[in-house]
């Protein structure tokens, strides 16, 4: 089951600095929506924000018409907003079937689920995550928040630091969850060639402030565009 998700003129950030300034959004049920921007532009304190994990100092978050912002982080995770942060963030003493025993939640995905869109974890079922690849603690991190059960899924940067050949087989994952799952998925991603081709709409941050809101598709086909708000590729 999918969920929508408003954000309107969002001011937030730690403490008493503040790191996005009037950000407004809307993710519509089962809708994929790229974050882009370039390093510090603010896209980590936008999902900290809708996780509860910052100072929030105006505007409000709606999830499924309810608002949320002024719940604590778990009961927004039990409302089905899942979070993969970029630190990915394992129990790294415990298995992975441990870690997965501990974020199950009602309604969430069974672990056989789970290993069938990632086999290398059901190899790995037994071993604890200090002994796991980082592509294998990614693939761990993105079940562990599959089995809370999930209507939304906000993914901070998950293809960071990754070889190219887990790379690809991480986004094909994603792409599985994306046409299959009914989860409305929102992504944060450096590696704008991804971003681009798993979402539909995009919003890009710089300074804490929107500077482009559309869809994927027009700025796939403007070279130009993506280099002035992403500097990337060529003039």
């Amino acid at each position: 089951m999918t969920s929508s998700l408003e954000v309107d003129d969002l001011v937030s950030g730690w403490g008493r600095t503040v790191v996005l300034n009037g950000v407004s959004l809307t993710a519509t049920p089962g809708s994929t929506l790229a974050i882009l921007g370039r390093n510090g532009a603010g896209k980590t304190t936008l999902f900290a924000t809708l996780m509860g994990l910052t100072t929030l100092h105006g505007g409000t978050i709606l999830m499924g018409g309810r608002a949320i912002d002024a719940l604590p982080t778990h009961r927004r995770a039990r409302l089905g907003l899942g979070y993969v942060s970029q630190e990915r963030e394992i129990f790294s003493s415990l298995t992975v079937m441990e870690n997965l025993a501990v974020a199950a939640l009602p309604g969430g995905w069974p672990p056989e689920r789970v290993f069938a869109l990632f086999p290398l974890l059901a190899e790995r079922r037994r071993t604890t995550g200090n002994r796991l690849s980082g592509g294998e603690q990614q693939m761990l991190a993105i079940a562990r928040a599959l089995v809370g059960g999930p209507k939304i899924l906000l993914l901070d940067e998950p293809l960071e630091g990754l070889a190219p050949i887990v790379v690809e087989n991480l986004f094909e994952a994603l792409l599985a969850i994306r046409d299959n799952a009914g989860v409305t998925m929102i992504l944060a991603e450096q590696k704008v060639d991804f971003a681009l081709a798993f979402a539909e709409d995009a919003l890009v941050l710089e300074r804490g402030c929107i500077v482009f809101r559309g869809r994927t598709a027009e700025l796939r086909a403007d070279e130009a565009l993506q280099h002035r708000l992403l500097a990337i590729g060529e003039l």
